[in-house]
């Protein structure tokens, strides 16, 4: 993986994982997004589009190959902040709602966690940002393959951190893109909308999947699959131990945490 250079006031920052294949990261944000730009030979697949906090297509202009089509792991705030600039976006069907109002926290709270902890760009307004509302160009429910010519990504649902929660699965490249079911760090799992069980279902399923690299939403790049192994087993623990469920608590491992 290469550093190829940092834009926009050095909110963004481009890092080439080989010739077509992109990671757009907000590491000036605690929760550090990472989004992730696939060229075809056709569509230019863009899965998530950051906090919204700059003009992520600015960045994506200078190194998409062809029209882009826009996918969120989830329908968050830190996923979708983008979107305005892509009207040619996916979304899952379970998740249709917080696209039109129906999203299960206040705009007060998003706010709050777009700004805290993090040195926002002098012209960022946090009072003015608005949660992303919009009708998809098409609803996904899982098992669709996207071509994106000369290139093909499978779309896997795999809910538990949101009911819409997806997976993105580059088989010939032996690539999985795991969004927030899987990364180093705090996963969460506590939220109303967040369901352990449904979370240790799609690791079930992610886990037997023979990815030769896995790239997450958030946080520390330097990952590997065996870390779906472990989370997957540490989940099955909980479940055996009554503990796979709202209210039992933060669990910590080696690097990663869960909070329930």
């Amino acid at each position: 993986m290469k550093r190829v250079k940092e834009k926009m006031d050095d909110w963004f920052t481009i890092d080439e994982v080989d010739k077509g294949t992109y990671i757009i990261s907000e590491y000036r944000h605690w929760e550090e997004t990472h989004c992730y730009l696939l060229n075809g030979s056709q569509y230019s697949l863009l899965i998530d589009t950051g906090l919204g906090i700059c003009d992520i297509s600015k960045v994506v202009n200078k190194l998409a190959a062809r029209p882009v089509i826009a996918i969120a792991t989830h329908i968050h705030w830190d996923h979708i902040g983008g979107h305005r600039y892509y009207p040619n976006f996916y979304a899952h069907a379970a998740e249709l709602g917080w696209l039109s109002g129906g999203f299960p926290q206040p705009i007060e709270i998003i706010r709050r966690y777009v700004a805290e902890g993090c040195e926002l760009p002098e012209n960022f307004d946090v009072n003015s940002y608005s949660f992303f509302q919009g009708i998809p160009a098409q609803v996904l429910y899982g098992g669709e393959e996207i071509d994106l010519g000369e290139r093909r990504v499978k779309v896997l649902h795999t809910p538990g951190h949101s009911p819409g929660h997806m997976c993105f699965w580059e088989k010939d490249k032996g690539r999985l893109y795991t969004g927030d079911l899987v990364y180093k760090g705090m996963l969460a799992a506590w939220f109303p909308s967040t369901d352990p069980e449904a979370y240790l279902r799609s690791l079930e399923m992610i886990a037997a999947l023979p990815a030769r690299q896995i790239f997450p939403a958030h946080h520390s790049l330097n990952i590997h699959p065996e870390i779906m192994i472990r989370m997957r087993d540490a989940f099955r623990m909980l479940r055996e131990t009554g503990k796979l469920c709202h209210g039992s608590g933060t669990f910590h491992y080696r690097d990663w945490s869960v909070q329930l």
